[in-house]
């Protein structure tokens, strides 16, 4: 498999932020994302979204001694987690970041957070891992995380199916962290809510053919099958084998499965058949967000688009209120900028935040996604609901 290491032109400078506290301009900020494997058709729209929040801080003139951000990508391939720890590895070591945005898929986060960034003592905030498993590791105040962990998807999925009259269905899962965490989530939410879990089981990514997978999930007798996988690997052929044999009425989906590349795919027959939920907010902060992403070319409703936006200013506004670019004082500042008490900062107004935060105000992100951490720097979060109609993933409410 290809592995990149990506910088913006802008990143050629090397930046001098280290442990020490020590800055010059530019101070580089790591962007460690699957540009390849399961999730790469999403992947572009949330690193150019964590991009837009530095450059929004870095022209604002406003941080530290003047510092900018520049952001160097680097590729998780979402599911391999040694060429992972590589590239973070040569983010940490060659290019000095100052923290990181990222990585994406869980099993990967698990991966660099403890063999990279723990160890080196850099910030991650990852915008999109929602393992369970990462509430528990031993990140010494490091691992930060701008979605929901999936111990909450798995409640709300629970709940909407139960809501459709639907007591009995199927389960299939990416046979990775992020699938198992999210299916034992859901079949304990579903079971404690009466329903029946018929038969879960994990599917590999990279076959060619699920038609087996999907016979022994039909065999169960459940009309309906809960897809926990990848938009452009494994969940997209269960969805396609499955729609080719007629072996299920209906399909739930949660946040890996949300993507117009699956739609597209697939074609006219998806239409009415699936609901689904993935990370977002209604209310002030996402219009907010909604106008100030259309004004910079960005979704705003694209697949962790918000999230990321929100890591990248997390990280500037850190910076800002300690003072430097320095990796141990973006921790400590990090869950101060983040939540209430003070003056409430939205997507778009960083020169404010950073502005306030320099000079030692409080200030309470919100964000593009209501930001509120809690517990070990997780994400409280709620839910978009969608479906499937016309061609096109089209929200119906919010949980």
């Amino acid at each position: 498999m290809k592995r990149i290491l990506l910088a913006t032109a802008a990143s050629a400078v090397m930046a001098a932020a280290g442990a020490t506290g020590a800055v010059a301009e530019p101070v580089n900020i790591g962007i460690i994302l699957g540009f390849t494997g399961p999730l790469e058709s999403i992947t572009p729209a949330m690193a150019n979204s964590a991009e837009v929040a530095m450059k929004e801080a870095s022209d604002s003139g406003k941080l530290p001694n003047g510092i900018t951000l520049t952001p160097v990508r680097a590729d998780s391939t979402c599911i391999d987690s040694a060429a992972a720890t590589t590239a973070a590895q040569q983010l940490v070591s060659s290019q000095n970041v100052a923290a990181i945005v990222g990585a994406d898929c869980s099993g990967v986060t698990v991966a660099i957070a403890n063999n990279v960034a723990i160890p080196a003592g850099v910030v991650m905030v990852s915008p999109s891992a929602t393992s369970p498993a990462l509430t528990t590791i031993e990140d010494n105040g490091f691992f930060f995380r701008t979605a929901p962990s999936d111990a909450r998807q798995g409640e709300v999925l629970a709940t909407l199916v139960k809501e459709q009259g639907i007591e009995e269905v199927a389960v299939t899962f990416t046979n990775n962290d992020y699938g198992k965490g999210l299916a034992d989530s859901f079949t304990q939410a579903f079971q404690a809510a009466g329903g029946k879990v018929l038969i879960s089981a994990a599917h590999e990514d990279g076959k060619a053919d699920y038609s087996a997978e999907v016979a022994a999930l039909q065999a169960s007798g459940a009309k309906t099958l809960m897809v926990f996988g990848y938009v452009d690997q494994g969940g997209v052929g269960i969805v396609q084998a499955s729609l080719d044999s007629g072996a299920f009425e209906s399909f739930f989906f949660a946040d890996g499965m949300y993507g117009q590349s699956l739609i597209d795919k697939i074609g006219d027959e998806i239409n009415g058949k699936v609901i689904g939920t993935l990370p977002g907010v209604s209310g002030e902060a996402a219009d907010k967000f909604a106008a100030y992403a259309q004004a910079n070319g960005m979704d705003p409703t694209g697949t962790y688009v918000p999230e990321s936006y929100d890591a990248g200013a997390l990280i500037a506004l850190s910076i800002a209120a300690a003072g430097s670019a320095d990796r141990t004082g973006i921790r400590d500042r990090m869950m101060d900028v983040a939540n209430a008490p003070g003056e409430k900062i939205y997507a778009g107004e960083l020169a404010k935040g950073i502005e306030l935060a320099a000079a030692g105000t409080d200030i309470d992100y919100v964000g593009a996604t209501g930001v509120e951490l809690v517990g070990p720097g997780e994400a409280a979060g709620s839910y978009r609901v969608f479906d499937i109609v016309d061609n096109a993933p089209h929200t119906v409410g919010y949980r």
